[in-house]
């Protein structure tokens, strides 16, 4: 394992974005689905050429870290096999990591350890899990071997019956304990306690009173926890209620406010698939922020 680590600390790519996401900078990570079925952006970049333009673009508007994901996680979504996720994702982080410039990390979107090791193995630099490793016991111990950071994410069931009356006697505490043990279950198998981030998992087999209450206590779960934060609610459907919208990517200005709210709070990585805005608005958070502190 020390070998392993070595190597992690030698990469200045990594060292950054670990320094980052403990640290006062926001990274944007741009949302590349090479999928038919996602929720807003199904089928637009299943080819190898589309889906990499549109990642170049992303860097272009401010991305620091391209996701990649061959599996749906929609709600009502059915799985996909590990061998489908490769044929997708394998050939466009293949092409991305020679597209890109070197300080744009890439993240692989997956819950199985094969598609994890094989996109590692053509550029990928971490694995976001919205499993938090359970769905393949082989993930934590991939991870470890390969000295790469994951993303442990909180879901309520599975994403085909998600959001089927999820219910909680208290979902920021039952969040908090769920994300403690999977960073227990990881670090006993090895990952790295700064390899670690994690996600509340906002849309994830929550309700809308549900997202909203995790979003006010963002800042309780990151205490509470002690990790990097990953928010993801771009575009999703829990906004487009509040909003009376229902097309998701008219959901823009929601995303941005749940951006700027999300990085007081503590989160470090947003996720999102409108990157430009989402740039600015933290931009001009974090230059308030240091005008604050000056």
């Amino acid at each position: 394992m020390a070998g392993f680590f070595f190597i992690f600390y030698m990469d200045p790519r990594l060292i950054a974005f670990v320094d980052a996401v403990n640290g006062e900078r926001a990274l944007v990570m741009g949302i590349l689905n090479v999928t038919p079925d996602s929720f807003s952006d199904g089928g637009n970049y299943l080819n190898v050429t589309s889906a990499v333009s549109h990642a170049v673009q992303m860097v272009q508007d401010g991305a620091n870290i391209i996701d990649v994901g061959g599996e749906s996680t929609r709600p009502g979504s059915s799985r996909v096999t590990s061998s489908a996720q490769l044929e997708r994702v394998i050939p466009v982080i293949k092409q991305l990591r020679e597209a890109l410039p070197q300080e744009v990390l890439i993240s692989v979107d997956t819950t199985s350890s094969q598609v994890a090791l094989a996109a590692i193995n053509v550029g990928a630099d971490f694995v976001n899990d919205v499993s938090a490793g359970l769905d393949d016991p082989d993930m934590f111990k991939l991870v470890a071997s390969q000295g790469v950071p994951i993303v442990l994410m909180h879901m309520k069931g599975t994403p085909s019956s998600m959001q089927d009356h999820p219910a909680y006697n208290d979902v920021t505490a039952e969040i908090i304990e769920f994300l403690k043990q999977r960073i227990i279950a990881a670090e006993s198998a090895g990952v790295a306690a700064h390899h670690i981030i994690v996600d509340p998992g906002i849309g994830f087999g929550k309700s809308r009173e549900h997202n909203l209450k995790l979003l006010a206590d963002l800042e309780v779960l990151k205490i509470a926890i002690g990790k990097p934060i990953l928010l993801g609610t771009s575009r999703k459907r829990f906004m487009g209620g509040i909003c009376n919208e229902n097309s998701p990517i008219e959901l823009l200005g929601a995303t941005v406010a749940t951006t700027v709210i999300g990085y007081y709070a503590g989160a470090r990585i947003f996720r999102v698939h409108d990157v430009k805005p989402n740039r600015q608005a933290l931009d001009v958070s974090l230059a308030i922020q240091s005008a604050n502190s000056s």
